[in-house]
């Protein structure tokens, strides 16, 4: 496994608990409209992104990322930086 597939797995894990409709989660999934997320859901899960990844995500990186894969290749991106 390398260590992107363990970035979308762990990611993946931060997801399920704001996934209220259950929807399959691929590279592809988008925040806004497959998981129908508001802004304080995304609020609430950067948050919890960045507590998990010891990481910031600014503002301007986070009105880029739409999808999963983005935001994989954001954290990975991030820690490596860290």
């Amino acid at each position: 496994m390398t260590t992107r597939d363990q970035t979308f797995a762990r990611v993946a894990e931060l997801i399920e608990p704001f996934n209220k409709k259950g929807v399959p989660l691929a590279e592809q999934t988008r925040f806004a409209t497959d998981l129908e997320w508001d802004s304080l859901t995304v609020m609430d899960f950067v948050a919890a992104v960045e507590d998990e990844f010891d990481i910031l995500i600014t503002m301007n990186m986070q009105a880029q990322i739409e999808t999963v894969g983005q935001l994989v290749d954001a954290v990975d991106t991030l820690k490596a930086k860290a």
